[in-house]
């Protein structure tokens, strides 16, 4: 594998990545990291190579404050920005909670704010890109990953494919729920990103959906905490992914925050706090990186444990929550999984089949060519292409397409610099749909950053 490039190297998933890397990358390969927070990039590096050291790989990692210098000869450049930090996810939670919406960074009030802060930026690094390494994959992890690579693919001239791990992490729920391997199962996956169902499971030819509907503990075991009712669940037809709990469960996700004072974004804040404060410790020690390996990998399982508890469950802080057994580095699903398999993907002749975000192109009847959508993909050397999914269930077809409509607006709202194009947004939003919530949301998320939000005129 030639030279990969991680834009937002900073963020705290990174060495996990590089974890992923160093298993299939040749000897010599390069990976370099870019991260506007030069502190934060550095410890991420430092720790990284620890990481890919102990993998037994030479992996070479390198930084530089130039962005035109990482991306340079780079065959892919992995995009995944957190424009104003975590700092930023607990603030616009918070801010949501106060509006009566649950705070998420990627739904509802706190996945437009992290939407309008990131546009800009992203735009501007793509630029670099088609400049530096125009031949490039641009590989878009950044979220909300739907929306962000829709942005990418109406602004850019990148050869884009945009990624999450959610769709794969079902799969692999399902498998083991089923106690068949994730080879021998084939889903019918569709929607967008953060908004999809399965509509079918294949299993030996034929469907067991049925089946999984009518088995209340099989249901339950698919997700990270207790989401949905079955009941729900077979009045849809479908197994909705863990987002939609946004939607059907908002005021019990609401409430749970309410009731424990916090939100995700809150306790995620104050855990990675503590790492970075330890790691430093620990990496300028003679001998300290071997602990801050184990160190770092307690963290994942901590974090892994405790997801959408808080918001499901109510209660369950980050630091007292569960912690998982299962070593990230070495876990079936997770980030550094489904990049290494887009990346080798796109390396080779013979298709895979992977859940992706894409230009539609006449995937899903119901939504326009250029709409990004998440489906199965074929993705090979040449690219990723949907694999036609026909109409969209009428359960679920309003939701998808005032969802997409949101989507729009607020790519234009960051475009063209309107801060009523936000409102707009907002109003159009199901979550929302009220003006004068739309008008005090914006008008807040703006006052309580005007350095990444104050450009809305």
């Amino acid at each position: 594998m030639g030279k990969v490039a991680i834009l937002g190297g900073g963020g705290v998933r990174t060495p996990l990545l590089l974890h992923g890397l160093a298993a299939v990358s040749p000897e010599g390969s390069e990976v370099a990291l870019y991260d506007i927070d030069r502190e934060r990039v550095e410890v991420m590096a430092g720790l990284s190579r620890e990481v890919v050291r102990r993998a037994g790989s030479d992996l070479t990692i390198t930084t530089s404050e130039r962005i035109e210098e990482v991306v340079s000869g780079a065959e892919f450049v992995i995009s995944s920005l957190r424009i104003g930090g975590i700092e930023a996810r607990a603030r616009d939670e918070r801010i949501a909670i106060a509006h009566g919406i649950a705070g998420q960074e990627t739904t509802g009030l706190g996945g437009l704010a992290m939407a309008l802060r990131t546009i800009p930026v992203m735009l501007a690094q793509a630029k670099v890109v088609e400049e530096h390494a125009p031949d490039a994959w641009f590989i878009s992890f950044t979220n909300p990953a739907g929306l962000m690579t829709q942005a990418l693919a109406a602004h850019t001239r990148l050869r884009l494919i945009g990624i999450c791990d959610t769709p794969s992490e079902m799969l692999h729920r399902l498998a083991e729920g089923l106690g068949r391997p994730v080879a021998e199962i084939d889903c019918d996956y569709v929607g967008l990103n953060h908004l999809g169902w399965i509509r079918r499971v294949m299993v030996d030819g034929e469907d067991w959906l049925p089946r999984i509907l009518g088995d209340d503990q099989l249901l339950r075991s698919l997700y990270h905490a207790d989401l949905f009712d079955p009941e729900m669940i077979r009045a849809l037809g479908m197994l909705p992914s863990e987002y939609l709990f946004f939607y059907y469960g908002q005021q019990r996700a609401l409430a749970n925050q309410q009731r424990t004072g916090a939100s995700r974004g809150a306790e995620v804040e104050r855990l990675n706090e503590t790492l970075f404060r330890d790691l430093r410790q620990l990496l300028a020690q003679p001998g300290g990186g071997e602990r801050a390996v184990d160190l770092y990998r307690t963290y994942l399982q901590r974090r892994s444990g405790s997801y959408m508890k808080l918001e499901a469950e109510g209660g369950t802080a980050l630091g007292a929550g569960v912690v998982l057994a299962e070593d990230p580095f070495e876990a079936a699903t997770g980030y550094h999984r489904i990049a290494i398999d887009v990346l080798t993907a796109l390396r080779q002749r013979t298709p895979a089949k992977i859940v992706l975000n894409v230009p539609n192109r006449g995937a899903i009847e119901d939504l326009a060519a250029d709409d990004v959508v998440e489906l199965p993909c074929w993705i090979d050397r040449s690219g990723a292409r949907a694999i036609e999914s026909g109409p969209l269930p009428p359960s679920v077809r309003g939701l998808v397409e005032a969802v997409k409509e949101y989507e729009r607006l607020t790519i234009r709202a960051a475009v063209e610099r309107s801060r009523s194009l936000a409102k707009l947004a907002l109003l159009v939003y199901p979550l929302v749909g009220q003006w004068q919530a739309a008008d005090e949301m914006i008008e807040a998320i703006i006052a309580a950053d005007p350095e990444h939000l104050g450009y809305l005129q």
